[in-house]
């Protein structure tokens, strides 16, 4: 068990921060203040840790070290996990294969599939631009995409979906006509086109209730395409992998990347095909790793890289038909108890990738899982945020550990089971 302890305001180990680039930012949002992007700000010199006692940091510790035995390791988890509280690194661990035929084992610079955490980045994106006034959350999405085929759509609701679209892959998997003719995978433009050919029917009006869909970001892609002038793998590495120095993050070009990445693997150890939908970006296909996550993590903390009222519309929940804790933001998933306490997380699932992204506010607590072989106690890391005592969260323990060599089965019929991501 190797654990690293370093405190972030000093030592910034995966940070890849110097005074030198600092003074280029400065220069930049000097010669254009309104550039559409995250790097005109010092965003890091914000992140002010905690304070904490050595004997709390080792008392998370001896538990991180119980949990990573007894779900990564026995539970032979394929990827890699980082934990840190006030700016130190408590549990930083990788074990598994990028890619088995080659041999190529995963290690911190292996970007991986994040699934559905894709989204946040692709609200980040969407926010800057309301930061900027080039598009507002309320604004009518017909006002913006050309062709967009629904008149009470805002950008708000395809955000927090409340839009009443159904998910694009059950629409097209479903339509055979349409599925048999493609030569090659699913684009943006194509749901697009499809939806509006075929008339697509929302489920129920535009801010009537929560459908959780990614039909919603992949529109949202189009909206940064439209606005960017730009593809959106081109517009995300401008506006925020660039700015954030995440190196090892991009958006996954199907035509370029698939003899290259991280395979994604079946939890009995079969390599997971490429499919009809791995083109189709904003609500997925942004690989990473988990030190270039926890540059946004950090970043999210800085009033410069979010203003306190995007912030405000960003954090809150906005769907009350049913009750319970659990809500949705503006790209983010969150935990709202009685006791007004918030916790911001997003999870992911596409192919045999099941991903965790927690950011704990409240505690300056950080959980990044991230795993390329189907193994659902990966989404356990999310329970971890029970350590800090703040919600009703039960830790995870070995009893509760799923059994690798079980099959996971989806809810959804075999035929969708692998085109849904969440």
């Amino acid at each position: 068990m190797k654990y690293v302890a370093v405190v972030l305001a000093s030592a910034m180990l995966f940070m890849g921060s110097c005074s030198k680039k600092n003074e280029q930012k400065e220069e930049l949002r000097k010669k254009d203040p309104k550039a559409l992007r995250y790097d005109s700000l010092d965003w890091k010199a914000d992140f002010k840790p905690m304070k904490y006692t050595q004997a709390e940091l080792n008392d998370y510790r001896n538990k991180l070290n119980t949990f990573y035995k007894d779900f990564w390791v026995d539970g032979k988890v394929s990827g890699g996990l980082l934990v840190v509280k006030n700016g130190q690194v408590l549990l930083e661990e990788y074990q598994g294969m990028a890619d088995e035929r080659h041999k190529r084992p995963i290690t911190a610079e292996t970007p991986i599939h994040i699934a559905s955490i894709s989204k946040v980045f692709t609200s980040m994106a969407i926010l800057k631009l309301v930061e900027k006034g080039k598009i507002k959350l309320d604004q009518k999405v017909n006002t913006i995409l050309e062709g967009f085929p629904y008149d009470d759509i805002t950008v708000r609701n395809l955000l927090n979906h409340r839009s009443g679209l159904p998910n694009y892959a059950n629409v097209l998997w479903n339509n055979k006509k349409v599925m048999m003719d493609r030569e090659k995978p699913i684009s943006n433009q194509d749901v697009l086109d499809i939806f509006r050919e075929f008339d697509v029917k929302q489920i129920r009006p535009a801010d009537k209730g929560f459908y959780y869909s990614n039909t919603n970001f992949a529109f949202l892609a189009l909206v940064i395409e439209k606005i960017m002038k730009m593809p959106y793998p081109k517009a995300m590495k401008y506006m925020v992998f660039d700015p954030l120095e995440m190196n090892h993050t991009f958006v996954f070009d199907y035509d370029r990347d698939k003899d290259t990445v991280a395979r994604s693997y079946k939890y009995n150890g079969y390599e997971w095909a490429w499919d009809d939908f791995d083109r189709t970006y904003g609500d997925k296909n942004i690989y990473s790793t988990p030190r270039d996550l926890y540059k946004l993590d950090v970043a999210m903390y800085s009033d410069d890289f979010l203003p306190k009222n995007i912030k405000k519309e960003a954090f809150q929940g906005y769907s009350y038909e049913q009750k319970g804790f659990k809500n949705y933001g503006l790209g983010m998933r969150l935990l709202e108890y009685d006791n007004g306490k918030k916790l911001l997380y997003h999870n992911g699932w596409w192919h045999g990738n099941n991903t965790v992204f927690v950011h704990d506010v409240n505690n300056q607590f950080t959980v990044i899982a991230l795993g390329n072989k189907q193994n659902k106690n990966i989404y356990s890391a999310f329970k971890l945020a029970g350590l800090t005592g703040t919600y009703p969260l039960k830790a995870p323990n070995k009893d509760s550990m799923r059994l690798h060599k079980q099959p996971i089965v989806p809810k959804t019929t075999a035929k969708l089971s692998t085109k849904v991501s969440r």
